[in-house]
């Protein structure tokens, strides 16, 4: 079996993106574009992958790790000269060398597999990756002759009429007889407007010598879509973001409004989850099955276990367990941790922290920088006061304590199990198991005090108008 090896060209700047992030590290779908393509190319089972960097390598280098060697191209001179770095890692080799650049992150595994194969069975010394555009405007075309044989490729500005008028277009992947794209490179000329070296070039130097030139058909044109600007870059996520909704559709999840729907490429969810109008699921996001994700939700990095309810909420980088609930409108800030049957009510804020199981927590209250027991009450607004301006304190509740409403729990405390919080207190010391502590001034009523209020005065005139 022959060897199979992968360039992947991401050494361009990328000015039209007009960005100070390199090109090829703009995300889509939660991941960068030259990740995509390398994730597909991976799933080739490729004996080497060698990266080009320019811009940016470090970055890129930084992203990709050890998944890839690496060749730098400090001067940007074209594809061909880009290629021609790669020499010293691939040069000697023998086998089949795929070319792929790394702004077009819609290619698929399959895609790259059928190109391989279909070299290899035409015995081509390259074989050219095609696709029919409906409007082929800016591609190269590719020009074959009456028995079907490619004969050259031609660029727009190049193009005859009749050759414009062409819809098979050349999507810029290659594969070679690995030497002999080597020995071709060496032969590439820059003598062009732009002084530079262009790999397609390597096609009529191999023509010129009686090699065999191929080029395969792909099915479906949007896989080839480059990204060069910022307009290329949405019309890609929209590609993206359908390919994944479809998906999770085609595996049990209902999706109810896919083209409001936002699901980044690693997110997984079990079946019989339905997924509302607005959602955003982003990150490595796992969500469990017969979960109802409300409309207008945000997942970012999180564990959501079975039969989870999120109605209107933020989780971010927290975990939700089985049959726990929250919202609408609150929010599970990173390192949060929600127990079995626990209940977040409505504009509820949660940070670093742990509620046990079947804990409550109903309304307009925020939990901060504390381990919550089992069985617990927490009444409206309630507040955790965990910052005393210089650092974060911890507190700790114990299983079935109640805590009344609008109680402030200054850190760090411990309310131990069994404890009672009364409303409206300001707890600054321990609570032992079965007190109850409180912390606020006796009630006192001033006989007559309203009519000494300016609300009096405008009360009785309401009176009489309303008599």
């Amino acid at each position: 079996m022959d060897k199979k090896f992968t360039i992947i060209l991401a050494a361009g700047h990328g000015t039209r993106m007009k960005s100070k992030l390199y090109k090829v590290l703009h995300p889509i779908a939660g991941k960068a574009m030259v990740d995509h393509v390398l994730t597909q190319v991976e799933q080739t089972n490729m004996d080497e992958i060698v990266t080009v960097v320019g811009h940016g390598a470090e970055k890129v280098e930084e992203l990709l790790g050890d998944r890839t060697k690496y060749a730098l191209q400090s001067e940007q001179l074209g594809t061909g000269h880009a290629v021609l770095q790669t020499e010293d890692l691939l040069g000697d080799e023998d086998g089949m060398t795929m070319i792929v650049s790394g702004d077009t992150p819609l290619f698929k595994a399959s895609t790259f597999e059928e190109l391989f194969d279909y070299h290899r069975q035409k015995g081509a010394a390259a074989t050219i990756l095609t696709a029919n555009a409906d409007d082929p405007f800016s591609y190269g075309r590719i020009i074959r002759n009456n028995v079907g044989v490619v004969s050259k490729i031609v660029e727009q500005k190049d193009a005859t009429r009749e050759e414009a008028e062409i819809t098979e277009i050349n999507t810029g992947v290659y594969c070679f007889d690995n030497k002999k794209l080597f020995a071709a490179i060496h032969q590439v000329k820059n003598d062009n407007a732009q002084g530079e070296y262009y790999l397609p070039d390597v096609i009529g130097i191999m023509k010129d010598q009686g090699e065999i030139v191929a080029a395969y058909q792909m099915k479906d044109f949007s896989e080839s879509m480059g990204v060069n600007d910022r307009r290329a870059l949405a019309v890609a996520t929209d590609v993206m973001k359908k390919r994944i909704n479809e998906m999770h559709m085609v595996n049990g999840v209902t999706i109810v409004d896919p083209s409001s729907t936002y699901i980044d490429c690693d997110v997984k969810i079990g079946s019989d989850t339905v997924i509302e109008p607005g959602v955003q699921l982003q990150g490595n996001t796992v969500i469990g099955g017969d979960v109802v994700v409300g409309a207008h939700s945000k997942i970012v990095d999180s564990t959501i276990g079975n039969r989870v309810v999120i109605t209107s909420s933020t989780i971010e980088e927290s975990i939700m367990h089985d049959d726990s609930n929250i919202g609408p409108n609150s929010h599970l800030r990173p390192k949060s941790e929600l127990g079995e049957f626990v209940h977040v009510g409505n504009f509820c804020e949660v940070k670093n922290a742990t509620l046990g199981a079947r804990t409550k927590m109903g309304h307009l209250s925020y939990v901060g920088d504390a381990t919550l027991g089992t069985d617990i009450n927490i009444g409206c607004g309630v507040v955790f006061v965990n910052y005393d301006g210089i650092n974060k304190h911890h507190s700790t509740v114990g299983n079935y304590s109640f805590v009344g409403s609008n109680a402030n729990i200054v850190a760090p405390v411990t309310l131990e199990d069994h404890s009672y919080v009364a409303a409206g207190s300001t707890i600054t010391n321990d609570v032992k198991e079965f007190e109850m502590g409180i912390a606020r001034g006796r009630q006192v009523n001033k006989a007559d005090y309203f009519k000494k209020l300016p609300v009096y005065e405008a009360a009785k005139k309401a009176e009489e108008e309303n008599k």
